[in-house]
């Protein structure tokens, strides 16, 4: 089972959101918790608190155990950027870009449980035979109206020129 979560908008650039979140890729989610705590980058804070989210939703809408799960995949994305003028040198202004960041989250189970909301595949017992599948029946192919004899010529076109600014 698979859990996701998501964070949108986040207000500081992908570039960095990504140190944050190599650090963490594939950890279990309480040494991955351990680590995000003692991060010192701005970004740890609000990566910390989706992993949170994310395994809070796992136990209390799929009853999932915390020591059971790690994180399959982080994925950061940019959002849009913020345009903002920067005053320069004799009245000129400078664009900046404020970047944003939009961050994915999927926890998986290191062994996978049998929940009671997933169905059990169907197995066929031996007095029970599977449904007979029918082949498809062949049409018969038609014979045309023209024989080989009758056949029209094929119709020869003019050489089109094509234009080409170089010379091959």
């Amino acid at each position: 089972m698979e859990v996701k979560a998501s964070l949108k908008y986040l207000r500081i650039a992908p570039r960095k959101m990504r140190l944050v979140t190599e650090s963490v890729k594939g950890l279990p989610v309480a040494e991955a918790e351990a680590q995000l705590k003692f991060n010192k980058k701005q970004g740890a804070e609000p990566v910390l608190k989706l992993l949170k989210s994310a395994t809070s939703n796992a136990e209390h809408n799929f009853q999932l155990k915390k020591e059971n799960l790690y994180i399959k995949l982080i994925r950061v994305n940019e959002g849009p950027s913020l345009k903002r003028w920067r005053p320069r040198a004799r009245g000129a202004a400078y664009p900046i870009k404020k970047r944003t960041s939009h961050l994915d989250l999927i926890l998986a189970e290191k062994v996978p449980t049998v929940s009671s909301r997933q169905p059990e595949a169907k197995t066929v017992s031996s007095h029970e035979e599977a449904p007979k599948v029918r082949p498809k029946e062949e049409k018969p192919k038609q014979i045309s109206k023209m024989s080989e004899k009758q056949v029209a010529p094929k119709q020869v076109l003019p050489k089109q020129k094509i234009f080409r600014r170089k010379a091959i």
